[in-house]
């Protein structure tokens, strides 16, 4: 009995949120968005494919900037409203340039970066 990607609940758009872990540090990378076939790609190809809502596209994690998110298991939350995606990360996640997307921490009542940009990347 295999894994069909139709059995997850998805919002109105069609679309479930898929988080990135970096797998062997359990560092959170990103959120991006997939549909049925993007799921479907990503467990095909082994490399994670997100569904790009402002250009109504795939987008495979690096296929322009080179950092490849290489999928190493995908996991499925309880109520199957969320994915979270255990990657081998390659350079930065984030379009800023960073590790993490997630590097502005709300620290008392500030906003403070926590993250700089990569370089080398």
């Amino acid at each position: 009995m295999g894994f069909d990607p139709d059995t997850l609940v998805y919002d109105a758009s069609g679309l479930i949120p898929c988080i990135a872990q970096e797998a062997e540090t359990g560092e959170v990378l990103m959120m991006a968005w997939m549909n049925a076939d993007a799921v479907a790609r990503t467990l095909e190809s082994g490399r994670v494919t997100y569904w790009s809502r402002s250009r109504s596209s795939f987008w495979v994690k690096g296929e322009s900037s080179g950092h490849v998110q290489a999928l190493v298991e995908l996991r499925v939350d309880c109520d199957r409203d969320c994915l979270l995606a255990l990657v081998r990360q390659t350079g930065p996640a984030c379009h800023t340039n960073r590790r993490s997307c997630f590097y502005t921490a709300l620290r008392d009542g500030d906003e403070v970066e926590i993250m700089a940009p990569m370089t080398g990347a």
